[in-house]
């Protein structure tokens, strides 16, 4: 299967930024989504108990670092449900090695150290169970699997292109800020689904302060309390967008391929949180935006997406259409 196959199997809306990005780092970005995308499957796995997860994750780190065969691993994934896409992806993950392989030797190094360390991450967390006590534990879990891909995907910007690699210093710490505001809105949009396989990541002390429990939180009779809990995980999750904002704005003009394959996401994000917003239906449902609403975004961004003026008030427009 071609690598861009498995790319809009496993999530089209990424799928339309990444294939805006110029060549090579179209390549490179498509090869590390899905490297991360096994690390996913094999820690999210409904099938798998906690020790097998850990296991696999190990040795999944062991063959990114070439001292174990990829055959190990996709071996054990033959009789997986591949009605789950990223369980298709960990399937061909040695094609995916093969890519990754005929990528430029520093472009390999940037990829193979993130996925590395979000991958031994996702292990550590998978270990210590489904109890996020604060905001600097949801923090630490997004940063292993959301804030970790910021840096990835702004050293490859900063390899390909002189300007990026000038305003690093600027740039890199917005970069997790990124990560973490599309994973905030990430636990936001997925409540309902997590909590069906048993994780909840909202901070217990969140829930604690408005007297309620994880089990309440989903209960019609507790939605007051539960809406309070949505008011500050929206609030956290703006004030990481908005340093989102502030990163896409620091990216040259003229890279426009570069800003979109951010400024997509990132306004997904914004309109995901917009109507997520003291919605009760949150707890029952996974919140999306529409196809129609994808691709306003997409036409607008690519037409005006060169422009921080515009970004600004597009931010706006979407930040408070249908409230």
């Amino acid at each position: 299967m071609k690598l861009h196959d498995l790319l809009r199997i496993t999530s089209r809306t990424f799928a339309i930024g990444i294939e805006r990005l110029p060549g090579v780092l179209c390549n490179a970005i498509t090869t590390a989504y899905l490297l991360l995308r096994v690390s996913d499957y094999l820690e999210d796995n409904e099938e798998m108990d906690a020790d097998a997860k850990v296991r696999l994750l190990n040795l999944w780190v062991n063959i990114l670092r070439e001292e174990e065969r990829v055959e190990v691993l996709t071996c054990q994934l033959q009789d997986a449900d591949t009605s789950n896409p990223d369980a298709i992806v960990a399937q061909h993950t040695g094609e995916i090695l093969l890519h990754l392989r005929s990528l430029p030797q520093q472009v390999q190094e940037i990829i193979v150290h993130h996925v590395i360390e979000s991958t031994q991450g996702m292990a550590r967390w998978t270990k210590r169970g489904p109890t996020v006590h604060d905001e600097k534990d949801l923090d630490d879990y997004m940063f292993e699997v959301a804030g970790r891909v910021g840096y990835l995907v702004t050293q490859l910007f900063a390899w390909y292109s002189y300007a990026v690699r000038r305003r690093l210093g600027v740039i890199m710490p917005l970069a997790r800020e990124f990560g973490l505001a599309l994973q905030t809105v990430n636990v936001i949009r997925g409540l309902r689904g997590d909590y069906d396989r048993g994780w909840v990541y909202i901070p217990q002390k969140f829930l604690a302060d408005t007297g309620i429990s994880a089990e309440q939180l989903f209960h019609p009779d507790y939605r007051k309390q539960a809406l309070q809990v949505l008011d500050r995980m929206t609030q956290k999750a703006e004030r990481h967008l908005r340093h989102a904002l502030t990163y896409v704005k620091h990216l040259p003009w003229w890279l426009h391929g570069i800003r979109l394959g951010c400024i997509f996401p990132l306004m997904f994000a914004i309109r995901t949180l917009a109507i997520s917003r003291n919605n009760s239906e949150v707890f029952r449902n996974e919140a999306k935006i529409t196809r129609e609403e994808v691709k306003r975004i997409v036409l607008d961004s690519t037409l005006w997406g060169w422009s921080n003026l515009w970004l600004d008030r597009y931010y706006q427009k979407l930040s408070s259409a249908g409230e």
